[in-house]
């Protein structure tokens, strides 16, 4: 397949860059505009998510029902999702449809309706998301997890607050649209079977005149404690711990996702094996990374009973000190090797993926990796290497949530 990789950064600040594929037959798009929920006033939880809802009912002079008409008359398939800095808006069809569908999307980023009549079923279904959040212990305890983990507001739930939600009003929501929604910051990452000087006199055409806007202050403050225990009345308790790592643009990137795939990303993974398949105390376990700009984390979960949650939680963080104290073998590191690749070739496969991959690494890099960078990246791990990053790590601070009926005693802690 001939893939080509573009970028260009129009004078209002905002970035292309595409990977054009003529061999397929679909295109796929991603943006990220900097309207998330770190950019949220503290009163106003939820206000990123009910906006990114309110932009796409109408847009360049359609009501919403005539814009979902147009996106489906087309054969969009579309969604959009506030996070912790973008609000990201994505869309795939056949390529032929990809300039059609963009322009729909250019008049949604900086022509919405905005309509007053369509903040009160938004409201109701912010509040039902936030609902259904609740009544999950396992995504609950990991949103938990990350306020207290990262500074605020970096670690804000995008889904919001009953207050926040309950109390914007349409006036704060349109002057959010204002203050975030801007050229200077949004990505617009582009894979598949689209032409790209067309693409990018396109993009000038119909974004090219969206005026820029002054850079939101931002001011950290300290995140919540480190121990924490939310009461409730459930038939488990959910654990939840995490501690610092490198970022995607630090020079341990590939060390932190290679510790994170050995400690619980796979079925074989130290923590699976030694929680779920020796002892038996839980049916799930498992590992993630995360990335934020400057700062990440590798988090660990786990939900179980009540007369096993104590010694889950013992027997992770024994895993966790262990793995620090006696390093990594070679076929641990092969294995997880194995499985990312893997996932990295499947997701490559997808257009819409890969335009997420593209405004992901623009985001964390200023450039677009390729597969092969990746890959050779992954093959220079060494045992030794990922060993020496997890003792270092192994002494540093956690975070450590639980949820459940009764709190748990934190090894080595009073």
């Amino acid at each position: 397949m001939n893939i080509e990789q573009h970028s260009h950064v129009f004078p209002n600040g905002l970035v292309l860059a595409a990977e054009t594929m003529p061999a397929l037959k679909s295109a796929a798009f991603t943006i990220l505009t900097p309207a998330g929920a770190a950019f949220e006033r503290a009163s106003s939880g939820g206000a990123a998510s009910m906006c990114a809802e309110w932009v796409t009912r109408g847009a360049g002079g359609r009501d919403s029902r005539a814009l979902i008409a147009a996106l489906d008359n087309l054969g969009v398939s579309h969604g959009e999702s506030a996070q912790t800095v973008h609000t990201n808006l994505w869309a795939a069809t056949l390529g032929r449809n990809a300039f059609a569908a963009l322009a729909l999307f250019a008049d949604i980023l900086t022509k919405p309706a905005l309509d007053d009549d369509e903040v009160e079923p938004i409201r109701a279904l912010a509040l039902q998301n936030l609902r259904g959040l609740d009544d999950d212990p396992g995504s609950k305890v990991i949103h938990e997890l990350r306020k207290r983990h990262f500074p605020d507001p970096w670690g804000r739930n995008s889904a919001g607050t009953p207050e926040g939600i309950e109390q914007t009003t349409a006036e704060e929501l349109r002057q959010f649209h204002a203050d975030n929604y801007r050229p200077n910051g949004t990505i617009l990452a582009v894979a598949g079977a689209v032409d790209w000087p067309r693409l990018r006199d396109e993009v000038e055409r119909l974004l090219g005149d969206w005026a820029q806007r002054d850079e939101p202050e931002v001011e950290e403050h300290a995140s919540g404690s480190p121990r924490e225990h939310i009461t409730r009345d459930t038939q488990q308790i959910q654990i939840a711990l995490a501690f610092d790592a490198a970022d995607v643009a630090g020079p341990d990137y590939y060390r932190a996702r290679a510790l994170a795939g050995v400690l619980g990303g796979y079925s074989s993974a130290r923590l699976f094996t030694e929680v779920r398949e020796k002892r038996g105390l839980c049916y799930s376990v498992y590992a993630g990374y995360e990335s934020l700009r400057g700062r990440g984390a590798i988090y660990c979960h786990a939900g179980t009973s009540s007369d096993r949650a104590q010694e889950t939680l013992d027997v992770t963080l024994a895993e966790i000190d262990r793995l620090g104290r006696e390093g990594i073998a070679q076929a641990e590191l092969d294995m997880m090797r194995a499985g990312l690749k893997s996932s990295l070739i499947m997701q490559q496969e997808s257009t819409s993926g890969r335009s997420a991959s593209i405004a992901s690494d623009w985001y964390y890099l200023g450039r677009m990796r390729t597969l092969e960078e990746i890959s050779s990246k992954l093959d220079e791990l060494t045992p030794e290497s990922v060993g020496a990053y997890a003792a270092e790590l192994g002494r540093g601070p956690r975070t450590i949530v639980t949820l459940g009926p009764r709190p748990l005693v934190i090894p080595g802690e009073s």
